[in-house]
């Protein structure tokens, strides 16, 4: 598939996601945010991808919107415009969250407004250490989207999640780290090379096993004890039967490096 606001790179089982507006810092504008959740599928129905990094190119990971393009709609009343643009991230991050491959952040700048919230849907996120994180919404009036409300008072409570949401200062990386806003955080220079480590790491894991965690962790946000243990039952059933039980349990007693994603023997 070709793409005019992205781009797309696969190797070694990590498909590659960058948003390519660097002139523009990579705000959102045209189609896109429809290009990103096409590529997301893509790269979910592609069997050779087992990890997917979302970065930015340029100095920026992303962002939000193209203010030009918002100052259109305001002039116009667009309201539909406006609606659609919102409906659009919804099917990103549904996408990025519905995905049973992990999706890592590589946020290599500022990542602002909706490209806040973009990073914030992701999985794990390694940041650079010249990266920073602001819900800036309502430094042009407009309320936080993109999931913001759902994932940052998850990760940092609601009272830090309203500080941030009402002055929409940029937290830069170090306090990124201590809120739990950034996983990892690395010199700028190592973010390619740390982010393909961890993205390597993920890929040589038993793909079953990685996606029933990553379905499992976010259904317990709203599941009780009781039905995450039934969850859990069906979970590690499904990988005894599944190829990468006997393949990683053999590896172990044979003192050998597993190699998961075989079919089950039958």
């Amino acid at each position: 598939m070709s793409y005019e606001h992205i781009r797309v790179e696969r190797e070694d089982g990590i498909g590659t996601l960058i948003l390519n507006r660097p002139d523009k810092l990579n705000a959102f504008a045209g189609t896109m945010r429809r290009e990103v959740a096409d590529a997301l599928d893509e790269l979910e129905h592609d069997d050779a991808v087992r990890v997917i990094v979302l970065t930015g190119a340029g100095r920026a990971f992303c962002a939000g919107a193209d203010i030009g393009y918002m100052s259109e709609l305001i002039a116009t009343r667009d309201e539909a415009a406006m609606a659609a643009l919102v409906e659009a991230g919804r099917r990103v991050v549904l996408t990025m969250r519905a995905s049973s491959k992990p999706v890592i952040g590589s946020i290599n700048g500022a990542a602002a407004g909706g490209g806040a919230n973009l990073a914030l849907a992701c999985d794990l996120r390694i940041a650079s250490d010249r990266a920073s994180l602001g819900q800036t919404f309502n430094r042009i009036g407009l309320h936080p989207d993109w999931g913001g409300t759902y994932f940052l008072p998850r990760l940092v409570g609601p009272a830090k999640t309203l500080e941030l949401f009402w002055l929409a200062e940029m937290v830069d990386a170090a306090e990124g780290l201590r809120l739990g806003l950034f996983n990892r955080v690395v010199p700028h220079d190592a973010l390619g090379t740390e982010t393909r480590a961890l993205a390597a790491a993920l890929a040589a894991k038993p793909p079953l096993a990685i996606a029933m965690a990553k379905r499992a962790v976010y259904a317990s946000l709203d599941r009780s004890l009781p039905e995450m243990l039934d969850y859990e039952l069906d979970a590690q059933l499904r990988c005894f039967r599944s190829g990468d039980a006997a393949e990683g349990i053999t590896a172990f007693l044979e003192k050998r490096r597993p190699a998961f994603g075989q079919p089950a023997a039958r």
